[in-house]
């Protein structure tokens, strides 16, 4: 098969061209002015853009349709729903993401069950030793004060460095409990965590069996 010559792409490109021109020409324009009357027209007025336009060709079909400019407050209006879409699909993303994670780390239902239950036990953990460590405490408070009462009772002024150590253990005690209080809430709100996590892994389980 010969090649097309140089001078036979020449002609196509300019029977495009010719053909370009003469669709161009047979193109109008419907809008509609400031007062809402429909115009036909070969042209476009300066302001088409804001109120919008269709284009059509000879038979009177609609090629192209260009909508109104959007107002400042629909700009920022699209631009808010935009950052929603592009949020709420960035969540679906990772969502799926951690169900595939979720399923390849816990192969079985009995997997899942032995994890919670590991978790839940490191946190007892470390419940047992802050309780530990609190009941150490109050010990040594008691001890304290016991010393400072029998300053007292002798009618004799608690020694500034036992009042200095009476306070300590107690700032040491109440910085305990809120941290065995934090500690209790996150062992509770992760036990509950945990069931609605294995309903989403049984509802995974058997969306993955179905197909």
């Amino acid at each position: 098969m010969r090649k097309p010559t140089f001078r036979l792409i020449a002609v196509l490109v300019a029977s495009l061209a010719a053909t370009a021109v003469v669709a161009a020409g047979s193109v109008r324009y419907k809008w509609r002015d400031a007062e809402g009357n429909l115009h036909y027209t070969d042209s476009l007025p300066s302001d088409a853009g804001v109120r919008g336009y269709d284009v059509i060709n000879a038979q009177g079909i609609l090629v192209k349709r260009v909508e109104p400019a959007k107002t400042a407050e629909e700009r920022a209006a699209a631009k808010a729903d935009a950052a929603v879409a592009r949020a709420n699909n960035d969540a679906a993303e990772r969502q799926k993401r951690d169900d595939r994670q979720l399923l390849a780390a816990n192969p079985t239902e009995e997997d899942l069950k032995a994890n919670q239950q590991q978790q839940l036990e490191m946190i007892d953990l470390h419940v047992k030793s802050l309780t530990t460590g609190l009941e150490s405490l109050e010990r040594s408070l008691t001890d304290l004060l016991g010393r400072a009462a029998e300053f007292e009772s002798n009618d004799k002024p608690v020694p500034a460095r036992l009042s200095g150590q009476i306070s300590d253990v107690r700032t040491k005690i109440d910085a305990q409990h809120a941290q065995l209080n934090r500690q209790t809430a996150e062992r509770e709100a992760t036990a509950a965590g945990f069931v609605g996590e294995l309903e989403h892994y049984r509802a995974l389980s058997d969306k993955y069996k179905q197909h």
